[in-house]
């Protein structure tokens, strides 16, 4: 009696190939997105802080910014939105990132380094344009009336902000561990809001101070963010000031950044 034939082996399925690329990218900007939407702390700093700044100083007279105060302030809110986001909620959500192994295992997946620092940037312009839209809506209720013509120079100063705070954030958090890192970069905030040239112009300020605040990427965004919008201008000085920056943020971020501690 002849044995029963064997039965051939079961062979596995192959493995289901990844999403495109661009639909995995979307998927983590809107992970990352409204992770920084929902944390508590990166909404007091890139809405609630600002917001109380553009009321604080548009409806007092201290200190004195000129006839046009409102003007002045507004600029320097919306470079302090930027800062926010671009630099401190980056810098800190990196860095515990980071640590915990968050970048090391997303690096290792079909959506790569690339695709995850790709969402992480489209996140970040997406919480700045709801800040835009949130603190110019407040501050035209405040009487404030911007120059439309500057918001080319407007788009080329807060995509080029963008950059340079982003690179700053990483650069920051791939020198520091985690607990240094939310240390640091929340002085460094207040450091910028107070003597940054941010809400209040390296003009407004001591002559001996004026050049070195000058030369702040800080004061870079917020004197061109002033220029287009109070007088539809472009600023190269601060156009110069924020490119210098960048490209050597941008080196230094790529010398020093690591993928797991």
């Amino acid at each position: 009696m002849s044995s029963p034939a064997a039965a051939p082996p079961p062979t596995a399925s192959p493995p289901p190939a990844p999403a495109p690329l661009l639909r995995r990218v979307r998927a983590q900007a809107r992970f990352e997105t409204g992770t920084l939407l929902r944390n508590g702390e990166q909404l007091l700093v890139a809405l609630v802080l600002p917001s109380m700044a553009l009321f604080g100083l548009a409806l007092t007279n201290v200190p004195d910014l000129g006839h046009d105060r409102i003007g002045v302030v507004v600029p320097g809110v919306l470079a302090l939105a930027v800062i926010s986001t671009a630099f401190t909620g980056q810098a800190i959500s990196t860095g515990f990132d980071r640590r915990y192994g968050v970048l090391r295992l997303l690096g290792v997946t079909p959506l790569g380094r690339s695709g995850l620092l790709l969402g992480k940037a489209i996140a970040v312009l997406t919480v700045e344009g709801i800040q835009f839209v949130v603190l110019a809506a407040l501050a035209v209720a405040l009487g404030w009336r911007p120059a439309l013509g500057g918001l080319p120079a407007v788009a080329f100063f807060w995509l080029l902000g963008t950059w340079v705070f982003v690179a700053l954030a990483l650069l920051l958090a791939g020198l520091l561990r985690a607990e240094a890192v939310l240390a640091v970069a929340n002085l460094v905030w207040v450091v910028l809001l107070g003597v940054g040239g941010v809400l209040f112009p390296p003009q407004l300020m001591p002559a001996a101070a004026r050049p070195v605040v000058e030369l702040l990427p800080s004061a870079g965004l917020a004197d061109g963010l002033r220029g287009a919008l109070g007088t539809g201008s472009f600023d190269a000085g601060a156009a110069l000031v924020l490119l210098m920056w960048g490209l050597l943020a941008t080196a230094g971020a790529l010398r020093a950044f690591r993928w797991s501690d």
